[in-house]
């Protein structure tokens, strides 16, 4: 007797001016802090008077909500909601608490070699896209937003023209429809501009950040592919078999298993909506840095030829067999279909993807390695002190 609802709201992080990076991400986390004549202590109150889960969040390409609530308190919980949305505070003692939990965690990411890595990466990729620096901002930027910035990034990002929607649970298309004209026909009805594409300016070399810490971390990554190419499933497979998910992957094989480099190495296909990459990360002992990353550029380059028949079988039993664990309730559904009409996918998608998995072929994967692997654009950044291992 509850309801899932994710709303969805394109842009993100993103639409942040170069000199108000972070706002984007302050402003969502100070949504719960308060609404209309609720501090953030009544507010507080009110949604656990109502059993009602609230939770707002950013990302590089979205503002995401994310709501559950009780059948015989919908019409309450959806009126707190609206006021978050609508009406929030961004009282100043809020604002004040909340920028220091945030700049709490940039000053503990400028200590993290795993952040310091992606940022690196991300900055060699992007540039001076938006993609190119972090979503939350820096210690400075933060530091400097005021509270007409922090009003000015929820006019921009919540808004009328960028919402997706799901609900999963006990309502009907005819009471989510009035419930979503409730709660957000009070938005503005366009926001910023969304920002151009990203060009992807990766060559192949390596990237050696100086930083104190006994496991050097690996990032590394070239291009994507598009969600909606029509290869799409052939590199989802082969991607599987370089270094998805499962223990068997050829880097998980090669670094961990056969060598015991690393805890574990993985890959993905990291699908933004104004670029496309191949990405992945590892961490190994400063000692034997040099030695992973030579593995890593000749399983690389050994992945142009394709898979093997024993492998692309195992990646199509392992992938067609997880996903049905992944509806394990309404809101893990609502996300997934969420998702769904942020990228365009199909009504059918669900009942169809397994099927699409399945039809891919070795001449299928061989020809999207030919076309998707370019070692000559995998560029690779280590962040600690590798031994043996120059720019």
């Amino acid at each position: 007797p509850f309801t899932a609802l994710e709303i969805r709201f394109r842009g993100g992080t993103a639409l942040d001016a170069p000199d108000k990076r972070g706002a984007v991400n302050l402003m969502t986390a100070l949504i719960e802090e308060g609404a209309a004549d609720m501090n953030a202590q009544k507010f507080a109150e009110t949604r656990d008077g109502l059993a009602a889960e609230l939770r707002f969040g950013a990302s590089v390409d979205t503002v995401s909500v994310s709501a559950r609530m009780l059948t015989e308190n919908r019409s309450q919980a959806a009126e707190l909601l609206r006021l978050a949305l609508t009406q929030p505070r961004f009282d100043a003692d809020a604002v004040e608490r909340v920028r220091g939990q945030v700049l709490s965690n940039l000053r503990a990411a400028e200590k993290d070699p795993g952040e310091i890595a992606g940022q690196s990466f991300n900055a060699l990729a992007f540039g001076d896209h938006p993609y190119g620096t972090s979503g939350d901002g820096t210690v400075a930027s933060v530091t400097s937003l005021t509270r007409d910035d922090i009003v000015a990034a929820h006019r921009m990002a919540l808004a009328r023209d960028r919402i997706y929607v799901a609900a999963v649970g006990d309502i009907t298309a005819e009471g989510l429809g009035a419930l979503l004209d409730h709660v957000l026909g009070g938005l503005p009805e366009t926001g910023a501009p969304l920002p151009g594409p990203a060009t992807v300016g990766l060559s192949a070399g390596v990237t050696v950040v100086d930083f104190p810490t006994p496991q050097a971390v690996v990032m590394f990554g070239q291009a994507g592919i598009d969600r909606n190419d029509p290869d799409y499933f052939a590199a989802y497979v082969l991607n599987e078999v370089l270094g998805g998910e499962g223990f068997g992957s050829r880097l998980m094989t090669e670094l961990r298993e056969k060598r015991g480099l690393t805890y574990g190495a993985y890959t993905w296909l990291a699908d933004y909506d104004q670029a496309d990459l191949l990405a992945g990360q590892f961490a190994t002992d400063n000692r034997t840095a040099a030695e992973a990353v030579d593995i890593l550029k000749a399983e690389w380059a050994r992945m142009v030829q394709g898979v093997t028949e024993a492998e692309l079988n195992k990646t199509k039993t392992f992938l067609t067999g997880a996903y049905p664990l992944r509806f394990d309730g309404n809101a893990p559904i609502a996300n997934l279909l969420v998702g769904m009409q942020m990228v365009g996918l199909p009504l059918d998608y669900i009942a169809t993807r397994n099927a699409k998995v399945e039809a891919v072929t070795l001449d299928d994967v061989k020809r999207v390695a030919a076309r998707l692997i370019q070692p000559d654009q995998l560029r690779i950044v280590v962040v600690g002190q590798p031994e043996g291992l120059a720019p």
